[in-house]
């Protein structure tokens, strides 16, 4: 298939689009070009600002493609763009979304109905005039509302990996390590996550299946704050100095209310089977915390 991936050079799009030639399919990744790809002669590349809306519509031409992976869309300016430019152009879309889109009514089992993009109220603007979950929502009202072709939002919650760009789970296993306080809200607070790798394959899953609209796509399980800083514990040796809220240096990323994580039944009712929570956190823990001793 022929398949361009909007972003692609780092974390879960780059597993995507390993993914992707590791099963010979044709792959475009459009990029600003910021940062050297190791994918060789095996992708094409454009280079492209996806805020001008001028410069994505001049790097893609008149190219058709049978699924297009947007990893870097965080407006509704940047989605009407795509619904524009890609008119009669795709088969499918697949936009990388957010559990955040739910940030404002946080809870347990959060199912895809918590937040329906088809009849929000759309407001045109670009990054900077939203946050970063309230961007996304726009994103997706403007896409099931606008585009002419089938899309499909993919809602992660907190994706981990050793190659996690962000560090947030690093930032934990770093501060038990050396002993440094961190500050958290309510320890009882459970969350979701899926691996990076988990991550990649539903984005693959949710371009190559039938599916359409907006899918949870998460690990199976959730765990507590307590129960995330006692693997972490284990794993250092150190014990954990917790603080409640703490200051900007030490606040916890992690650090919510009450619960927050999301059911995945309908995409394994799709037929995608996510791997369980515990099957892979506690050994990456171990892993990164082997790296930081």
């Amino acid at each position: 298939m022929k398949i361009l991936v909007l972003g692609g050079t780092r974390f879960f799009g780059k597993k995507l689009v390993q993914l992707l030639i590791h099963e010979g399919h044709d792959v475009t990744i459009a990029t600003r070009g910021n940062v050297q790809h190791s994918f060789g002669s095996n992708v094409k590349q454009v280079i492209v600002d996806r805020k001008d809306t001028e410069s994505l519509r001049l790097a893609v031409g008149e190219e058709e493609w049978d699924i297009i992976y947007d990893n870097i869309c965080f407006s509704s300016n940047e989605a009407l763009a795509s619904c524009e430019i890609f008119e009669g152009k795709t088969k499918k879309y697949i936009l990388t979304s957010t559990l955040s889109t739910i940030d404002q009514q946080l809870g347990a089992d959060i199912l895809e109905e918590a937040f329906n993009p088809y009849d929000y109220e759309i407001r045109y603007g670009n990054v900077e005039d939203f946050s970063y979950g309230e961007g996304k929502r726009q994103a997706e009202a403007v896409f099931f509302q606008k585009a002419t072709f089938p899309v499909v939002a993919v809602r992660f919650p907190i994706v981990l990996g050793e190659d996690d760009y962000t560090r947030r789970l690093h930032f934990h296993i770093e501060r038990v390590a050396k002993e440094k306080a961190i500050g958290f809200l309510n320890m009882d607070a459970r969350m979701s996550y899926i691996l990076s790798d988990d991550a990649a394959g539903f984005l693959k899953f949710a371009g190559f299946s039938s599916i359409e609209g907006p899918f949870n796509a998460t690990s199976t399980g959730s765990l507590s704050m307590q129960e995330l800083i006692h693997l972490i514990e284990e794993a250092t040796g150190k014990k954990a100095k917790i603080t409640l809220v703490g200051d900007d240096e030490s606040r916890s990323p992690f650090g919510v209310p009450e619960d927050w994580f999301m059911d995945p039944k309908k995409a394994t009712d799709a037929g995608y089977e996510f791997l369980p929570l515990n099957n892979w956190l506690p050994s990456l823990i171990i892993k990164l915390a082997s790296e930081v001793k």
